[in-house]
């Protein structure tokens, strides 16, 4: 595992992918869908200026474990529970 990936939290899931501990941030293909819509309503017609500005309402966590066992690290139940997703 490479050192530079061993900072304790990410907001990208492609973090914990290449190694690191875990990720918490916006679920980027669900983010990508509302953009998907807002394009197809201006390709409707519609003014860009009357849209909302929208955030993110869908977020993800991602944990990696074998990155926790390497640092010695044992999560509690409780979050694992929560994560969207582990990578083992």
């Amino acid at each position: 595992m490479r050192d530079d990936l061993m900072a304790p939290i990410y907001e990208l899931r492609a973090f914990p992918d290449a190694g690191g501990l875990m990720s918490y941030g916006p679920d980027y293909p669900a983010l990508f869908r509302k953009t998907a819509r807002h394009v197809d309503k201006i390709l409707k017609g519609a003014k860009p200026a009357d849209l909302p500005v929208e955030e993110p309402t869908e977020y993800e966590l991602v944990i990696n474990l074998q990155a926790a066992k390497s640092i010695g690290l044992n999560l509690p139940q409780s979050i694992l529970a929560r994560a969207d997703d582990i990578i083992r």
